[in-house]
């Protein structure tokens, strides 16, 4: 028998039409999950008091979330994060890096159509969503979307107009749901060590992208003059950007302050690969941290997570290059 804690914080999937457009409805959700009851399992809910639009995130939400998942860690087998797809990854890349070893499934799903519509997807979202929080075996944040269990690190929403609204580009499924589920439990990562949970805590994390142009500059003379604990920069192919003299400049003067700059590339397969070409090494020598292919959303989390521990910036800097929940691919 599995027990499951089911978190409910807003979304497409529990809203209903208003004057204004979809909102949130409270007690709708809950009520409606009935429908999925099943024998060998059994559920409670908690309904956020305020439901939101997962677009309205912050980082107090998060907190919130991190720790009413820790006070019930111990008292439930799995979890099921009812959430809104807008930051869907960003929250289930949150909870990736603040949940640290984790020996439990937590699922993260939603819907692009509410479930009141007649073609929602979210009944088949949360159906599955709830048999991945059932297997005791899977140690990690999940997002269930559109058949697919996906790394919540690893994960993006790519489309906003079709069902396959998340994938996880440079990383496979951790199953497939079909009429069997086709659980690939070889990426599966174990929990090892005592649970602990690393609530995020305020942080100036800043991003620029990269444009052809002027940007480059503007860039570098903004991290010289305004400088944030980090900065996610999102360059171009394999992690290359000009050897503009602003840029480089200004990633050298933010990293001597102590800022860790992390070098993104903005193509969606792929990652950054010092060496790779002469183009990607300026901004190296500078003092930009390679992130490889992590996606945006797991760089942020991962740099949250990294500086609610007061560690310092040369031991911030290695364990971002570091693999540490599954989010970056190791060659």
């Amino acid at each position: 028998m599995s027990k499951l804690l089911i978190l409910y914080t807003g979304g497409t999937i529990g809203m209903a039409p208003t004057p204004a457009g979809l909102a949130p409805l409270p007690g709708y959700l809950p009520a409606q999950l009935q429908r999925l009851a099943r024998d060998g399992v059994s559920w409670d809910v908690v309904e956020y008091p305020q439901l939101i639009d997962s677009s309205a995130i912050t980082l107090a939400d998060w907190q919130k979330l991190v720790a009413d998942l820790a006070a019930a860690y111990d008292r439930y087998d799995g979890f099921v994060v009812i959430h809104g797809t807008d930051t869907m990854a960003y929250t289930a890349s949150v909870l990736a890096f603040a949940l640290e070893n984790l020996a439990k499934p937590v699922i993260v799903t939603g819907s692009q159509l509410p479930l009141g519509h007649p073609r929602s997807d979210g009944w088949g979202n949360l159906a599955d969503a709830i048999e991945a929080a059932c297997q005791p075996d899977l140690h990690e944040v999940a997002i269930a979307f559109n058949r697919l269990l996906l790394r919540g690190c690893r994960a993006r929403k790519v489309d906003a107009a079709s069902f396959a609204g998340f994938d996880s580009p440079n990383a496979a499924p951790l199953a497939r749901f079909g009429i069997q589920a086709a659980w690939d439990k070889a990426q599966w990562r174990r929990g090892s060590g005592a649970f602990r949970a690393v609530a995020p805590q305020p942080a100036r994390i800043r991003s620029g992208l990269l444009l052809p142009g002027s940007m480059a500059a503007e860039f570098g003379q903004w991290l010289a003059a305004d400088t944030p604990q980090a900065a996610i920069l999102l360059s171009y192919g394999n992690g290359n950007a000009p050897a503009d003299a602003a840029l480089l400049d200004g990633v050298r003067q933010a990293s001597a302050r102590g800022c860790v700059v992390v070098n993104l590339t903005q193509c969606v397969h792929g990652a950054v690969e010092v060496g790779a070409y002469a183009a990607s090494q300026p901004l190296a020598q500078a003092g930009a941290v390679a992130g490889a292919d992590m996606t945006p959303e797991a760089a942020n989390a991962k740099l949250l997570y990294l500086l609610a521990q007061g560690l310092d910036v040369a031991a911030v800097r290695a364990a971002v290059a570091r693999d540490l929940r599954g989010e970056l691919s190791v060659h």
